[in-house]
């Protein structure tokens, strides 16, 4: 009985502070403004308007091909990176993984400044450029582009990738490695076979926090991407902010809500093989 009571209890908390807060903010998606001032009553123009408007659709799909490219890279460097940590011994995994997890307790702003720094006319990269000789002047095109977005976002977010895949890695048990090689299997057949396979899942997961996390991303591009890296999580901030237009940037929310959605959807029925029953 108190058991009950207790999970009617969180799920009221859940309801109330989370589900009930995102519902109403979802609705303004339905609503329209006129002369600066909100019109409480429902329409589907905001989506009308965004599905007529070839700026907002270029926007959009330019930025889910920006998060396509991130979640890819991070996909390659994250395996490589979370497979390297799974080689060592458990003392360096357990250092390894505390470094790799100590700059996300670190603020997002801060992540995005550093990166801003590095990439800047008189950033670290410049410098070392100039230093190896590869350039002769400070190079600009490293900031205030989509480039620039794209490398800050597979920095900021390669933890993300990085430790499901490794969580995945070490749940592969070493009898099943033992077995393989007793067989007189090679290691490369070990990987491909056994090893990848297995920890399928957790690259899956992690490819899914990288997609979604990069496609509502919106201080990446406002801080680094300049004119040029102008994406649709800054278009939808702008309609909070400059534009006062809150039932058009809910709307827009919404898209993003829904690819969200469809994305994490996809990744739990190809990673996991029970949702395709």
């Amino acid at each position: 009985m108190r058991g009950s009571v207790a999970g009617l209890a969180l799920w009221a908390v859940a309801v109330l502070l989370i589900l009930g807060p995102l519902a109403s903010f979802l609705v303004y998606g339905f609503f329209s403004v006129e002369a600066n001032d909100i019109v409480y009553e429902l329409t589907l123009a905001n989506f009308a308007d965004i599905a007529a408007n070839s700026s907002y659709l270029t926007t959009f799909f330019r930025t889910l091909r920006l998060a396509f490219e991130v979640a890819a890279t991070n996909l390659v460097l994250g395996y490589a990176v979370a497979y390297f940590i799974w080689l060592r011994s458990r003392l360096w995994q357990s250092i390894l993984i505390v470094g790799l997890a100590i700059p996300l307790l670190m603020s997002y702003i801060i992540k995005i400044y550093a990166m801003r720094g590095i990439l800047g006319t008189n950033g670290l990269l410049n410098r070392a450029l100039i230093m190896l000789g590869v350039t002769d002047e400070p190079l600009t095109v490293l900031l205030f582009n989509l480039t620039a977005v794209r490398t800050t976002l597979v920095v900021v977010l390669l933890p993300f990738m990085v430790l499901p895949i490794f969580v995945a890695l070490e749940r592969i048990s070493d009898t099943i490695l033992s077995a393989a090689k007793d067989l007189g299997a090679r290691e490369s057949h070990i990987f491909f076979r056994v090893v990848l396979p297995l920890s399928l899942p957790g690259a899956l997961v992690g490819a899914m926090f990288t997609f979604v996390l990069a496609t509502g991303d919106f201080l990446a591009p406002e801080l680094v991407g300049g004119i040029q890296g102008f994406t649709y999580g800054r278009l939808v901030f702008s309609q909070f902010g400059l534009a006062y237009n809150w039932p058009l940037g809910a709307a827009m929310s919404i898209i993003l809500m829904i690819v969200a959605l469809v994305v994490i959807s996809v990744a739990l029925r190809v990673g996991n093989p029970r949702y395709l029953k």
